[in-house]
């Protein structure tokens, strides 16, 4: 009976999920171009298309410039994350209701008008960064932020960051919520201070939570593609070229490689898979 009553659900993820991830194994081990594409017919190249993504530098920067842009952005939003909500925690109810109401805000905007708000901020001329900047005489002259090879990336984190902090804040205060109030007013009896009250309460009970959000947004990490779009398109140079945009780029453009495409978006996947289950055995500790 429950199987039968789960049917729908598992028909649609095989439609939606295993179909798509089938399918893109079977390109990634086939030649796959506009010339088989034409004729319909794939033929299998064995392993080829991985050995030549391995020996590919471009492959291994996207790689490189990837786990820089998950490292900044996962480690920022925990931080970050932990911080505010605590602050919430600590507010009256109105205050943080409005508080949560507003923070909501930069996750309900979609990626790629993210990104191109953010390039209209960053923008070297007339960009609304520099002139806040320059107003209160921090800077003397523009920065290109998105144009300079050594800051690109780094400046499409911050908005990376900005439109998916919310996801963590809300997830931790709600783990907040949950721990008793027994358990600090025990702590600050026997002499704990706000410090040790963190450390040897707050933290421990948090830590499932902070897996779980270190999985999620690392898999997501892993795969941003729009603010990249928006704001450099993998420029300056390949200064920002992360993992998914070199998926996109190999697949779509000359010369249309999409078997070497769907090689790469499976390596990623792999290395997801591989990062998540050290994220579990690392930080993962269940409560009893």
């Amino acid at each position: 009976m429950a199987l039968l009553m789960n049917l729908p659900s598992l028909a649609v993820m095989a439609l939606v999920l295993a179909y798509p991830i089938y399918y893109a194994g079977y390109l990634s081990v086939h030649k796959v171009g506009i010339a088989e594409i034409r004729r319909g017919v794939f033929p299998f190249y064995d392993w080829q298309n991985y050995a030549r993504l391995f020996e590919d530098e471009l492959f291994w920067l996207s790689l490189q410039n990837t786990a820089i842009f998950t490292f900044v952005t996962v480690s920022a939003e925990i931080v970050l994350a932990v911080a505010i909500a605590l602050l919430i925690n600590q507010s009256s109810l109105w205050t943080s209701r409005v508080t949560r109401w507003l923070i909501l805000l930069p996750y309900a905007i979609p990626p790629i008008a993210n990104g191109l708000i953010w390039n209209f901020m960053y923008n070297f001329q007339f960009g609304f960064l520099n002139r806040i900047l320059f107003t209160a005489g921090i800077i003397g002259e523009p920065i290109n932020w998105a144009g300079n090879p050594d800051t690109a990336l780094y400046a499409v984190t911050v908005p990376y960051i900005w439109r998916t902090l919310p996801f963590a804040i809300l997830l931790i205060h709600a783990a907040l919520q949950g721990i008793p109030r027994e358990l600090y007013e025990a702590a600050a009896v026997d002499g704990a201070t706000a410090w040790h009250r963190f450390r040897h309460v707050t933290l421990p009970l948090l830590r499932p939570i902070i897996a779980v959000i270190l999985i999620l947004r690392t898999s997501f990490a892993f795969a941003v593609f729009e603010e990249i779009l928006a704001i450099t398109q993998g420029g300056p140079g390949d200064a920002t070229w992360v993992a998914a945009w070199y998926s996109y780029k190999v697949s779509f453009a000359p010369p249309f490689n999409i078997g070497a495409g769907s090689a790469s978006a499976y390596v990623l996947a792999m290395i997801v898979g591989a990062l998540a289950i050290l994220y579990v055995k690392l930080v993962y500790r269940r409560i009893a």
